[in-house]
């Protein structure tokens, strides 16, 4: 559930709704501290992250299944998107890891985490900047890769559409880019794609 543009009354009666179904679970994403507020006084127990701006109820995600999602922060600016991504494939039931300050600044850094990211089904990186990330990885790795470029740099960045430019021209195989910002979108992707395989039929 979008936060973003609803009162915070508004989305406390959307969590006071969705407090009678426990089974099915809810995200509230781009959500402020009034949100938040809201969100909590009808679901005291709900999970909140203030750094991805994100509340999950019921607060326990499901037992992970499916592959492993990666999710990969060029520097600690795009780790409030790359959280709200770790968090939304985290609560579609996958398992996930977090790797944070591994820019093409200084490539060392990601190569040493290759071992990790080999593992993954699906690698989500967060750039901003130059968005030149999610190429380098996908160049070392077999996995599709998200992009998911951020709103992080300096005036012609253009917050963000140069990251998102350069990801959309990449030359690797293999990546998929999703808008600006959009950590949710990049999670849910992620998700799908490390979804175990539906069983064959008898």
């Amino acid at each position: 559930m979008y936060c973003a543009g609803k009162t915070p009354g508004q989305v406390g009666a959307i969590a006071a709704a969705v407090r009678a179904r426990p089974d099915v679970v809810t995200l509230f994403t781009r959500a402020g501290p009034g949100h938040a507020a809201a969100v909590l006084r009808e679901l005291p127990d709900a999970r909140h992250d203030p750094e991805a701006a994100l509340l999950a109820w019921p607060p326990q995600p499901p037992a992970p299944a499916g592959g492993l999602v990666v999710v990969v922060a060029a520097g600690t600016s795009d780790l409030p998107v790359a959280r709200e991504a770790l968090q939304t494939a985290r609560y579609l039931g996958r398992r996930t890891e977090l790797v944070v300050d591994v820019g093409v600044a200084g490539l060392h850094r990601v190569l040493g985490r290759l071992e990790l990211l080999r593992r993954a089904r699906v690698v989500v990186v967060a750039a901003g900047m130059d968005g030149a990330l999610p190429s380098v990885v996908a160049g070392l790795v077999a996995a599709p890769v998200v992009a998911l470029p951020t709103s992080v740099g300096y005036g012609a960045a253009f917050d963000g559409l140069a990251a998102l430019l350069a990801m959309m021209n990449a030359c690797a195989p293999g990546v998929a880019v999703v808008n600006i910002d959009n950590g949710y979108g990049a999670g849910h992707l992620a998700a799908q794609i490390a979804a175990p395989a539906p069983a064959e039929p008898a």
